[in-house]
């Protein structure tokens, strides 16, 4: 997972790129830039804390439901590995360029929010950390395939701390690029764009076939 975001590096830049340079780049300073980025990786670890206490908890409910709880459980368990394989399987593909990103990612932003136009308008102003924290704890919550991919294999764990941890682990590999943004480090990221796009989906996919082919083989008696 760490691997996977910090080859994440050139779509990164890309993406979060301008948002580096629009808040804390226009603030400057090395809190600045921590304050930032330690909201938008605590957001990545809230959500993989989250996807995985949701798959936990429908495991548990499903034990509940049953005669057989450790047949059902473990049944329900292979249900959401083989649910977030084919979701990674798929942003995978489109990071690699096989087939176009979903359509709805470019529309589910949360910049529709009034509230939240109004944080971003203000946190480049050189405020306390307070605001650019905020600011960051948002943007993790930016439709992202590299993030989305890595929330549904926190999905398949049906574990909150071990989500979590995954999650946690994604967010702290992709901080190299964007804490080096404008040095000679993010140059060579994005000239080697394709190649780090190429690299993150293809770890993407394998991740998911391991997922699916996990859970294919716990279906055989």
């Amino acid at each position: 997972m760490f691997l996977m975001g910090f080859l994440g590096t050139g779509h990164c830049l890309g993406m979060c790129g301008p948002l580096v340079f629009a808040f804390p780049g226009q603030v400057g300073g090395m809190k600045a830039h921590g304050a930032y980025h330690a909201g938008r990786v605590l957001t990545y670890t809230l959500v993989g804390l989250v996807m995985g206490g949701t798959g936990w908890g429908i495991v548990r409910l499903a034990g509940q439901t049953e005669a057989n709880p450790l047949a059902w459980m473990a049944g329900i368990q292979t249900g959401l590995a083989l649910v977030a394989g084919l979701f990674m399987l798929g942003f995978g593909l489109s990071r690699v360029g096989l087939i176009p990103e979903p359509a709805w990612m470019a529309t589910a932003t949360l910049t529709r929010i009034p509230a939240v136009r109004e944080l971003l308008r203000r946190s480049d102003r050189p405020t306390p950390g307070r605001r650019l924290f905020a600011t960051g704890l948002v943007m993790g919550m930016l439709p992202c395939g590299l993030s989305f991919g890595a929330f549904a294999r926190a999905l398949a764990t049906a574990a909150p701390l071990e989500g979590a941890g995954l999650t946690l682990a994604f967010g702290l590999g992709t901080l190299p690029g964007l804490l080096l943004l404008g040095t000679g480090f993010s140059v060579l990221a994005r000239r080697y764009r394709r190649h780090s796009d190429l690299l993150a989906g293809v770890i993407m996919i394998a991740l998911a076939a391991r997922l699916l082919v996990e859970g294919v083989m716990s279906l055989w008696p």
